[in-house]
């Protein structure tokens, strides 16, 4: 792991946890695209917690001096995931 990466990872440890526990919250995947700050695959259990954890982050991204925020949602077609390995 080269020292950048190495240094997000430590630096985002506790913010990682308390994503951890975000209710309805299935999984997050941490990606990095380091060119474009973009980043970040969440499945949650419901809408509603995914629209209301969209807003939580998005003020937390911006207090962090982050701007431009784009989240996207999305349904997921549990059944094709399944064919893919992925299940709910």
């Amino acid at each position: 792991m080269n020292s950048n990466k190495e240094k997000f990872t430590e630096t985002m440890t506790d913010l990682a946890h308390d994503i951890a526990n975000e209710e309805g919250l299935i999984w997050k995947i941490w990606t990095e695209n380091e060119e474009t700050k973009e980043g970040g695959v969440y499945v949650f259990d419901n809408i509603n917690d995914a629209n209301r954890y969209a807003t939580k982050h998005t003020k937390r991204l911006e207090a962090f001096g982050f701007s431009n925020i784009r989240t996207k949602i999305f349904e997921i077609n549990e059944a094709l995931s399944a064919i893919n390995k992925i299940t709910f």
